[in-house]
């Protein structure tokens, strides 16, 4: 069974320095330790790379792999993820998911 690399990308409505922070830290707070997570990151975008082909419109990215795809659909429905969306969720403007199976 591939592990599954799940891919936010947070564009916010309030890109403030205070504002990514809070998501930043809402993200160690919530989305970390989940059961069958193998890898879990979270950062900024960063700003001295601005090739034609970087994609420069967000300021916060997720980065979580799963041991499966049954641990990624139990992450969804977990009571700290539903904690996080609820908090967090009105400064979003945009949320972009990349979801892939990896081999």
């Amino acid at each position: 069974m591939p592990q599954l690399s799940h891919m936010v990308y947070f564009t916010l409505q309030d890109d403030s320095e205070a504002k990514i922070s809070e998501l930043l830290n809402a993200c160690k707070k919530y989305l970390v330790d989940h059961p069958g997570v193998t890898y879990f990151s979270v950062g900024t975008l960063n700003q001295e790379l601005a090739r034609p082909v970087n994609d420069r419109g967000y300021q916060v990215t997720l980065n979580v792999v799963f041991d499966s795809r049954e641990s990624h659909d139990l992450y969804q429905v977990a009571p700290r993820h539903l904690e996080f969306i609820a908090e967090q969720k009105p400064n979003w403007k945009q949320v972009r998911i990349f979801d892939s199976d990896l081999v």
